[in-house]
Parts: C-alpha cells; structure tokens; sequence
C-alpha cells in the first residue's frame, strides 16, 4: 500500500498526530492508519486497547469534531484506523490549520489560509468587504462605459443609465452590509493597487532566453482599462504585424489573432488569485508569447478537466459576473473553447495550457512566417531566432526624433551594411507601419530623401 491523499501511515500513536486529522478534515478526509511502517506494512500498535478509548477523547476535545476509531488485526498484530470525514467548517488543531494535500500535510499561513477561511464559509476573495473604498473614490468615466457596453450586451435594462454609481454597484451585488466589496477596487477605482497589490499587467520583451530582456511596460488602472490598454500597448510596441495590400486596402497580419489574445487575457483577470500580490506576466518571445496567470484550478479540478467542456467556475466571481454583464466574457465556462476556436479559424497554431504551482500559462506560438529572423553583418540569416529587429526599431525611432535623417544614416545606426536587408527587413516596414516619412514623398528615389519620425511614431517611442 501507498500513502495517498486519503491515506496517511504511522508506527505509533503521539498526540502529535492529531495535526493529520486536522488536515484531513479540512480536506477531502481520509484515513490515519496506526501501527503501519512507512510502506503500509503491518507492525502493531502497542495498548491498542487503551488507545481506542484516548483517542476520540482527544480529537474531540482539542479538535472538536467527531471521528470513529476501529480496531484491526491482522497476522496477530493490533492496528488503529482513524476514519476522518471532511468537515464542512475549519478544523483547527491549538489554532493551526493544516490541510492535506497529495500524500503531506501542510500548515496553512498567509494568503492560502486566508482562502481556505473564505472557501470553508462559502465566499470568494472577491466577495469581502474592503473598509476604505467610497463610492466617490471611483471613476465615473468607467461607470459610464460599463453601462454602455452592459446596454448593447442586452444583459442590463436600458434604464441603468439613469443609475447612480452606488444603485449600479447594488444592482451588480457588489456591496455588502454598507461596505463596498474589494471586487469594486478592481473594476472602478482607478489607483486598484493602492488597495490590492499586483493589481496590474506586467510585459517583456525577450530574445532567446530570459535573460535577454530587450524591454517592458506595466499597466495599470482598473481591470477595464488594463485589458484595453494591454492590447493597444502589445500591438504598439511588441507583437509586429505583416503588411499586405488587397487592392487599395492595408491588411496587417499579427503573430497571433487579436481576439484569442483578448479572450485571454479576460480569462486571466476574472481567473487571478489576487491575493498571491503577483502581477499577471506577458513574455513575448520571437517565436512565441507566454501569459502567467498566478491562480489555482477549482479543488480537484486537474488541467484534462479544464481543457474539457465544464460548467463555469470563476475563482472571482463578482469580478466575471461584471465582465459578463458588461458583454465581455460568457457565463458557461468557454473561455479556452473559444480562445482554441479562433485559433483554428485562422490558421494559427493552437495554444497550449501548462500548469504549474501557484499558477497558469498560456502559450500561442507564432506561425512560421511571424518568428523573426535576424541577419548578419553580410545581410543572410543566422538561423536564430532573437529579437535584436525589436532593439533597431527603437534606435530608429529615437535617431528620428532628434533630427531628419538619410537612408545611409538610418542604416549606420542600425548596424546593418547589407543595403537589400535593410532596405526590406527595417526601413519598408517602418514606412509601412507609418512610423517614419519621408520628406520628399512624390519622390521616394529622391537623392536628397529624407526621413523623419511621425505622430504615430512618437506616440510608439514615448510609450
């Protein structure tokens, strides 16, 4: 036999044992099997007869609850098995609380005690009431969003317009006993970190390893304004799109779809364990970009049942009820279904999920012709996949903003000398992108061509 998460083995009774019952009760519950060696073979108990009688006294009297205590043989050996059911409050043992977890015991502080108290009473972290937040603190520019979007979903009555910031938040059941829930810190103030901290998005840029940070940014506000501003900012400064033209129309072409990005992201704010104070993290690789959502997957929840069809289960569920009234998530758990769905549609490769503790990534890689490749000195590919083109169009953009420039001053900045790769890799892009201009533009072969940042390049550079 093996010890497991139901199944605990001991060679003798200490009091000290009474941790595990603890642990079981306020998990799934379990069995302590006394007189056992460590590989679930038979040794005897010593005063097995005595110890029957001890032990429920004890468990109830420290731990107060109620376990049943059997008497075993076997091969003329006397065994105790301890059977603990799971208990539908906090078990506490001398004002600890353990809690089993696999085949270990493990005594709960900080924030995972804090869950544990709230899940055991039937709340969520989003639900408490937070002392401090007034209704006057929050921002009336997000209130009148919400309440458009809510409109245009249907999933509110058009009347809320006419509503108060304090009737919305009723009506959202987002106020407890006068008390405004921390969830509202999230959605509608816009400073959330100087209530819950982590409270933001976190994004780097990197080359082949994660040592080679090449840049980031880190947004805040509301979780309204994070999303909408994460996506802006990673269309800007991190994720470049292929140019092509239909005809008179530009299409661009981003290394994964927008919408998958977005859905993404929703998933991971109403998922978020806000009590980990981590920020949700987006790495962007060249060939790939990694979103970390520091949560945990509903209990005995694994990662095959969340990539299967499953009812919803929000670890913030005020948060998503708010998202989904707004129009912006479904109720039914498919987030991932969706995210794969759209993928597939456009020919992306599909994302993929690993879970690991304390958290969650989601991973798209970039189609074939998105990974960029960087050159050598004499212009051919090195093979390698980095993300040095991200470092030049920084270069550029700061070359351009100080003064007028040449095609060759541009290219000595750079670093470049093969004129063909940098004419096509670096100089045709930013001029499609309408980064940079040129100053004679009815005359683009123009031997005195020029070229100077533009708005939208100043508004790349300064952001």
């Amino acid at each position: 036999m093996k010890e497991s998460q139901q199944t605990e083995f001991k060679r003798q009774w200490k009091d000290e044992w009474l941790k595990w019952v603890s642990a079981f009760a306020n998990a799934e519950g379990g069995v302590l099997m006394v007189g056992y060696d460590d590989h679930g073979q038979v040794v005897g108990v010593e005063q097995a007869s005595k110890l029957l009688e001890d032990i429920p006294n004890k468990i109830r009297d420290i731990l107060g609850i109620v376990v049943d205590v059997n008497l075993k043989v076997a091969d003329d050996l006397e065994t105790l098995h301890i059977q603990v059911p799971a208990y539908p409050y906090p078990v506490s043992y001398k004002g600890e609380y353990h809690y089993r977890s696999g085949s270990t015991k493990q005594e709960l502080k900080g924030a995972a005690l804090d869950r544990f108290l709230l899940r055991k009473q039937g709340l969520h972290w989003d639900a408490v009431p937070l002392p401090g937040l007034e209704v006057n603190s929050l921002d009336t520019a997000t209130f009148k969003k919400f309440s458009e979007l809510a409109i245009n979903s249907q999933r509110l009555p058009a009347s809320i317009v006419n509503d108060s910031p304090q009737l919305l938040l009723e009506r959202l059941r987002l106020t407890q006993n006068h008390y405004l829930k921390r969830a509202v810190a999230l959605l509608f103030h816009p400073d959330p970190e100087r209530f819950v901290t982590g409270a933001c998005i976190k994004i780097g840029a990197f080359g082949v390893n994660d040592a080679d940070l090449l840049h980031h940014d880190e947004v805040v506000g509301n979780l309204f304004t994070q999303i909408e501003n994460t996506i802006e900012v990673l269309k800007l400064k991190y994720l470049r799109a292929l140019i092509s033209y239909d005809e008179l129309y530009r299409k661009e072409s981003y290394p994964l779809p927008l919408a998958a990005l977005r859905e993404a992201l929703l998933n991971a704010v109403v998922h978020k364990d806000y009590s980990s104070a981590t920020a949700i993290q987006i790495s962007v690789y060249p060939d790939k970009l990694m979103i970390w959502n520091p949560g945990h997957l509903p209990e005995s929840w694994t990662l095959d049942k969340l990539m299967s069809k499953h009812a919803s289960c929000p670890f913030n569920p005020d948060i998503a009820n708010t998202f989904f009234r707004a129009g912006l998530i479904e109720s039914w758990g498919r987030g991932i279904e969706r995210i794969v769905d759209t993928c597939k549609q456009g020919n992306y490769p599909a994302p993929k999920w690993q879970l690991e503790p304390g958290g969650l990534w989601v991973i798209f890689d970039f189609p074939e012709e998105h990974v960029r490749q960087p050159v050598d000195e004499t212009g051919q590919a090195t093979g390698q996949v980095t993300g040095q083109a991200e470092a030049w169009v920084l270069k550029v953009l700061q070359a351009c903003s100080r003064s007028e420039l040449t095609r060759s001053q541009i290219q000595e900045v750079t670093g470049i000398k093969h004129r063909e790769t940098f004419q096509n890799n670096y100089l045709n892009p930013l001029l499609a992108d309408g980064l940079i201009e040129r100053t004679i533009p009815d005359k683009p072969t123009s031997p005195k061509q020029k070229y100077r940042i533009t708005v939208a390049g100043m508004r790349f550079l300064n952001q």
